[in-house]
C-alpha cells in the first residue's frame, strides 16, 4: 500500500517540485494538493492522507493554524512543517510531527518522510 502525501505549499513551483521527488520513490504517492490553509483542511478530510507536507508561511491560514485544525480533525495524519524561514520552538505546540528546513537539502525531507511512515 503506497504512503499517500498532501502537499501544501502557496507556490506552483514548490509544489511541483515536491511531487516530481515523490515520483522517485515507487512507494510514495501524492494524493493531493492544496495551496492554502482552508485547502488544505478540505483536502485532508477528502482524502485522508497519511503525511502532510505543508509550508509555514502562506496568506490567510498560516501553516501553524492550519497544522492545529489538520491535528484535530486527523490525529493519526503525520504533519512536516516545511519552511524556509526558522521556526520557534512553541512549534511543536501545533502538533506537527517533524520540521524540516528547505535549506537543508531533499534528502533530509525524504528521510523524515520515511520515519514518519515507519512510526
Amino acid at each position: 500500500m503506497p504512503l499517500r502525501l498532501l502537499i501544501v505549499d502557496d507556490h506552483d513551483v514548490v509544489r511541483l517540485g515536491l511531487r516530481k521527488l515523490a515520483d522517485l520513490h515507487a512507494r510514495w504517492e501524492v494524493c493531493g494538493e492544496a495551496g492554502n490553509g482552508e485547502n488544505a483542511i478540505a483536502k485532508v478530510e477528502e482524502l485522508a492522507p497519511d503525511v502532510v507536507i505543508l509550508d509555514v508561511a502562506m496568506p490567510g491560514m498560516n501553516g501553524f493554524e492550519t497544522a492545529m485544525r489538520i491535528r484535530r480533525m486527523a490525529p493519526a495524519t503525520k504533519i512536516i512543517l516545511f519552511s524556509i524561514q526558522e521556526v520557534p520552538a512553541t512549534a511543536d505546540q501545533v502538533g506537527a510531527d517533524a520540521f524540516v528546513s528547505k535549506a537543508s537539502g531533499l534528502s533530509n525531507l525524504v528521510a523524515t518522510v520515511e520515519r514518519l511512515a515507519r512510526g
